[in-house]
């Protein structure tokens, strides 16, 4: 085994399950019962992309391979992430945690998971900043996604106060175009707020042309993969 995983080829029980459109459970039963190639990681399991699209061929699972194997998507294939928040657009003085310029279909999608008991995840990441989004993971289309930015006028009711006790006046509220730019998304805008010019930009309020260019500048480069197992 390779002292490495390389990435791009491997996959985590969560972006396995979301690859196909199924539960975690099913991809337990899936491996307990399928024999599923995956490779044992310190406790978790991670699967090589290459056996998984071939397993799943083998088991009549073709339809959903193209979505398995592909290498690129919406992040990836140029709707990029000073699009996302071009969609989205930049919010200031905002008296509640509302985007207004989502298109209505995608507006009235969001308002009924904010309703919904645990519908939002509200994601504080410290500093006052947060990274709400929807517990469940939807396919809007490769050009829907957005990431609004609201500057919020008074400090948000969190269901749990954030670690650091800063109070979160900050949103970076997204909405992925496929749930498997969901996580790539979700970990652009973690590291994003935690160093580089985006966060600094948008604590003092910088204009919005500023806070675009960062963003259009934002390092997409990927935290680096676990050791395996000796």
């Amino acid at each position: 085994m390779p002292g490495r995983f390389h990435r791009a080829m491997y996959l985590n029980l969560v972006q396995a399950a979301e690859s196909f459109g199924v539960s975690e459970k099913v991809v337990e039963d899936w491996i307990r019962n399928e024999g599923m190639p995956h490779v044992p990681d310190r406790g978790r399991v991670l699967f090589d992309r290459g056996q998984v699209v071939a397993w799943a061929a083998e088991r009549g699972l073709a339809a959903r391979v193209g979505f398995l194997a592909a290498e690129t998507h919406a992040l990836a294939a140029g709707f990029g992430f000073e699009s996302l928040v071009r969609a989205g657009g930049i919010w200031r003085d905002v008296p509640a945690p509302v985007v207004p310029g989502l298109a209505p279909s995608v507006r009235r999608m969001l308002a009924g998971w904010v309703r919904a008991k645990d519908g939002i995840n509200w994601a504080p990441v410290g500093g006052g900043f947060a990274l709400p989004h929807l517990r469940a993971r939807v396919a809007l289309g490769h050009d829907r996604g957005a990431v609004a930015i609201l500057l919020l006028r008074d400090a948000l009711a969190m269901p749990e106060p954030p670690s650091d006790g800063v109070p979160v006046t900050r949103l970076f509220f997204f909405l992925a175009p496929s749930p498997r730019a969901h996580l790539e998304l979700l970990g652009r805008l973690s590291r994003g707020l935690t160093r580089g010019p985006l966060r600094e930009l948008v604590v003092r309020g910088a204009p919005d042309a500023e806070i675009l260019a960062a963003a259009a500048c934002m390092a997409s480069a990927e935290p680096a993969a676990p050791e395996a197992k000796a």
